[in-house]
């Protein structure tokens, strides 16, 4: 895989700012004020609720699903590896995939939110904080538009993959507030923990990357 190009210290300053935006909001659930930025947003989206628009909705989280997600990591890494024979990415993809599912369950370990008790249109078990679905979906897209971006050759394709990516992404999130089983502070926590994430494994990789070109043959 080509470098990416992320300077270190760029990458250190977008870190600092999400780790920062985490804490806020981790600070914000441990002490219950988070509510005065949950309720207008539940109220908003939940207001959209309509008979067409329900089923939508679920197709959406059903994407963004566990299952959903680890066949889609399974094959692009497959492919990749296989028949692009694009190894480096392929190890970037694999691991920046299941690094943000293993980072999702721990920090749902040590939170333990439970989850929201309004009105519920579907069924989810486990804790609630950050979303799981909003963090595999925010690494997943981010990662395709990161793969892909400099295999596309026209603006207009570069375009049309941000803004598939973008709205893949933001219809998965908005789901699980529709659906009632995530507050959007389980969202917005999802989307800061998922971008340090992506943004250390690919400082990590652009470092890796480096040592290799500058390694004797």
């Amino acid at each position: 895989m080509k470098e990416t190009t992320l300077r270190p210290t760029i990458a250190i300053l977008l870190c600092i700012l999400f780790t920062g935006i985490f804490v806020f909001l981790a600070v914000g659930i441990s002490r219950d004020t988070m509510i005065g930025f949950d309720r207008p947003i539940i109220q908003t989206v939940q207001g959209w609720e309509a008979s067409w628009l329900t089923p939508i909705m679920n197709a959406f989280t059903l994407i963004g699903s566990t299952k959903a997600v680890m066949f889609l990591i399974i094959a692009v890494t497959a492919l990749l590896y296989w028949v692009f024979r694009a190894r480096s990415s392929a190890y970037f993809f694999f691991f920046a995939l299941i690094g943000t599912g293993v980072l999702n369950q721990s920090l749902k370990i040590i939170f333990k939110r439970a989850r929201p008790e309004f009105h519920r249109l579907a069924e989810a078990t486990g804790y609630s904080f950050p979303s799981g679905h909003t963090m595999m979906a925010f690494s997943l897209y981010t990662m395709a538009v990161i793969l892909l971006w400099r295999q596309l050759r026209t603006t207009t394709a570069k375009i049309v993959l941000l803004a598939f990516a973008v709205f893949m992404f933001g219809m998965i999130a908005i789901s699980r507030i529709y659906l009632g089983v995530h507050y959007p502070s389980d969202i917005a926590g999802g989307i800061s923990a998922s971008a340090f994430w992506i943004i250390l494994t690919v400082a990590l990789f652009d470092h890796f990357q480096r040592r290799k070109k500058r390694s004797p043959v």
